[in-house]
């Protein structure tokens, strides 16, 4: 490393120190300033010895460890009071961080919710083909009921529960559509039937369908 990327190297951790003013480890430092700075392991360790030697941080040895920080003498002394205030601020800020956490917690699972359901498009498409099958499901039963010499009870009974089982699903499928699209259009700039045809979605009303009680 140069000499000029080396000075640049302890400037950097020196100010790094004093602005965090806690104590670190050279592994710390170097994982902490690595990634956005570039900085080695080597030049690290190297900045930090130099400092500690020129008096500029203070070094503490645990065992095999050595602990680096900001010479506390350069930092004007604190009275109780300002104390007591630094600790409500920190508590204060604490519990803002704990409502963000949760927040970001409840539209993580709020997001997920959403990635899971359909879009409007396949909520369309779904609700227009349960439609069609409960019709064609009716149209079924009204031709077995005009000609029911040519089923048995048995039957004829399938066929009705297989169309009202349509169209409960259809009808399902239509509230939860609704209830979609009031929630878009609630910050829709438009009016509801420009966003369905924006969204290319076709209603009952514009087929003249009407499905039959179950």
């Amino acid at each position: 490393m140069s000499k000029s990327k080396e000075t640049a190297a302890v400037a950097l951790i020196l100010k790094y120190l004093n602005d965090q003013n806690r104590p670190y480890s050279t592994q710390d430092v170097f994982g902490n300033l690595q990634r956005e700075h570039g900085l080695g392991k080597t030049a690290v360790v190297k900045a930090m010895e130099q400092l500690a030697q020129q008096g500029k941080i203070k070094e503490k040895v645990y065992g095999k460890q050595k602990i680096y920080f900001a010479d506390q003498d350069q930092f004007p002394s604190v009275s109780d009071s300002e104390l007591k205030r630094l600790d409500s601020q920190i508590a204060e800020m604490s519990s803002q961080v704990q409502r963000v956490q949760q927040s970001c917690r409840q539209m993580d699972i709020e997001l997920k919710e959403l990635n899971g359901s359909m879009t409007t498009q396949e909520m369309a498409k779904k609700i227009e083909t349960l439609k069609k099958e409960c019709v064609q499901y009716d149209e079924k039963l009204q031709r077995i009921r005009s000609a029911t010499n040519h089923v048995t009870p048995e039957e004829k009974e399938k066929v009705y529960n297989e169309r009202n089982l349509y169209c409960k699903e259809w009808r399902k499928r239509k509230r939860m559509a609704t209830d979609l699209f009031d929630a878009i259009l609630e910050g829709y700039p438009k009016s509801k039937k420009q966003f369905f045809e924006e969204v290319g979605i076709e209603t009952d009303e514009d087929h003249k369908v009407t499905l039959p009680d179950v």
